[in-house]
Order: C-alpha cells, then structure tokens, then sequence
C-alpha cells in the first residue's frame, strides 16, 4: 500500500498471527530435519538412495548411471521420469517409517508412565506375567511353582483408629441425637412441679406452702409469693418483686438463679442444702458424728428494707450472698 513504510507490518492482531504462523513453520523445519538427522546416522548400506542428501543431487547421480550411451529423446524423457519416481517414492516410504517409529516410541513412553503412575500395589501382575515367561526355562528346575496372589487388604489388622468418614458422621449423628435426647430429657425436668415451704419473715414467721415448677427462677417463684401474700400484709402490696429477698440455708438467692440450678448441682448452704425444699429433721435416734445431719429449714422470704435494717441482728448477721464456687464442708447453724 501506497504511503506506508517498507517497516508497515499491519495491526496488533496481524503481528501476533504472524509470529503463530513463524513458530509453526520452524517446527516444522525443525521436524523434518530431525527425521533427516535420524535417517543420517542410520545409513551405512550401499544404495541408490541415501535420505539426507539434495533430491536434485541423487537425481542426477542416477539418471548418469541410466543414460550411459546414445539413447533417444523419448527414453531419455522416460528414464528422467521413471527414477524421480522412483527416488520421491523411496523418500515417502522413509517418512511413513520414521513416522510410524517415532509413534512407537510415544505410546511405550504414555506406558510406562501409565504404569508408574498407578498407586496401588500392582507389581503382583508383573510377577506373573514374569512367572509366565519363566516356566519353560524352570519347568525342568521346579516341577510345581507356587502361585503368587495379589496383594489386598488383610482383614485381621485392626484399622479402627483410621480416619473413617463414614464411621465419624454415624458417630456424629449419634452424639446429636443423645445430645437432643439429653435436652428433651432436661426440659421434661424443668416442667415437673417442686412444692416450696417457706416461710415470710419480718422479725417473726409466717410459714405458707406454694407450688412452682422446677425451672422457674428466685426472680418467678418470689413474684408468685408476692401475689400470695399481697392480702394479708399491705408491705408486700406496696413493693416490687426487686425489693424482696429468699434466704436459704443462711444464704440470698440472686433472682436470676433457677431451682433446677440448685438440685442437678446439689448446691450447699451454710446449714444445710439448697436441693431440698420442704422441711424435715435429722430424726436419729443415735447420733453418728462421722455422718453429716440430714436436715433442711424453710427458705425465708424477706423485704429488702428490713434486712437492711436489721442485718447486724442474728440471724440475718449471718446471711451472705449465694456464690456457686464456694463450698460449704459442713453445716453450721451458729457463728458467721
């Protein structure tokens, strides 16, 4: 084109389609002369051919050879004929043999890799077909061969502690159904009725009895006494359920701890358990002083008021607030 440069190579796409078409046509040079390398250092038999050499070079060395003498036009022509022939057949049947070679050559090499490649213990096939070639050379050595097995797995050898998918997600879901069995179990628990024996102290006691349920918290059952003696005494009608406390065994229960907190831990007073919610004695007739008094007091129900006022008084001087980690070793109803 008329105006471009002698260094005009055309657009981006045309200069990588040419470098593609450049890369292909020097592997195919570099194939070819490959094929002429291998059939060079392969010759050694004399012949009218030798692959490697100028086509045009053996062509003239044998039609010398064939055109010794007078001969006519139309032999001469025919001759000329007859051995390019010849010679471009001879070259075709070279090519399709290194051809064929060099596949051979590709397909041992995708076998063995095929054959290194395979994990599994497989070396048992090749002793056979190894056994295979080897019996007409042993036969007169060994009258009987022993046969080689393939190798597998032993059945006998403990494997359980293998990583097993299958095994962990059955473990899995027998550990969530225990797990939702357990809760469904517990919820059960929470909904039984607990009978409570308490006791409303303001300097005297005013024992009464209510039913609750075992997963209420202090915070329930103490707005349930609330409603219960709101009628007779007007000090309870006029606070809150914040301002009343429930003493048990020597200790203020916080309104956010629940009666089944206390029974599956079997938490301990300063005078005796906190599991226990009815009244009874220790009723021995002899007394062991190796076995613990099995005893349990009403819980008190006390505004908050008079405890202030009154705190420095047995036996609200020895009340104290109810802490989960401290343990009690043994019951005392006197002193702090």
């Amino acid at each position: 084109m008329s105006g471009m440069g002698d260094g005009y190579v055309g657009t981006a796409q045309d200069a990588v389609r040419i470098r593609r078409l450049e890369k292909q046509r020097e592997a195919e040079r570099r194939k070819i002369q490959e094929l002429k390398t291998k059939s060079a250092s392969g010759k050694g038999q004399p012949g009218l051919l030798q692959f490697g050499s100028g086509t045009s070079e053996i062509l003239e060395t044998a039609f010398k050879k064939e055109t010794v003498g007078l001969v006519t036009r139309e032999q001469y022509v025919e001759k000329r004929v007859n051995i390019r022939n010849k010679i471009e057949e001879e070259e075709k049947e070279k090519l399709q043999k290194l051809q064929q070679e060099e596949e051979e050559l590709q397909l041992q090499k995708r076998k063995k890799r095929k054959i290194k490649g395979n994990s599994k213990l497989s070396f048992a096939d090749d002793m056979d077909n190894g056994s295979e070639e080897e019996d007409g050379v042993n036969e007169s050595l060994e009258p009987k061969r022993v046969g080689c097995g393939k190798f597998g797995k032993d059945p006998t050898v403990e494997t359980s502690f293998l990583p097993d998918s299958e095994r962990e997600a059955e473990e899995q879901a027998e550990r969530e159904r225990l797990r939702k069995q357990w809760v469904r179990e517990q919820e059960q628990i929470k909904n039984e009725p607990l009978q409570i024996t308490y006791s409303y102290w303001d300097g005297a006691g005013h024992r009464r009895v209510i039913q609750v349920r075992k997963g209420d918290t202090i915070g329930e059952f103490l707005r349930a006494v609330q409603q219960q003696l709101a009628p007779e005494f007007r000090e309870i009608r006029t606070t809150s359920v914040e301002n009343l406390l429930y003493v048990k065994e020597d200790l203020i229960i916080p309104h956010q701890h629940s009666f089944y907190e206390l029974i599956v831990n079997k938490a301990r007073g300063k005078s005796g358990p906190l599991f226990h919610f009815d009244v009874h004695e220790d009723v021995r007739t002899i007394a062991d002083a190796t076995i613990e008094k099995d005893e349990s007091h009403a819980g008190k129900v006390v505004e908050r008021h008079w405890y202030e006022k009154n705190k420095h008084i047995f036996p609200a001087s020895r009340w104290e607030i109810y802490d989960p980690t401290k343990k009690f070793e043994r019951y005392t109803i006197h002193g702090d």
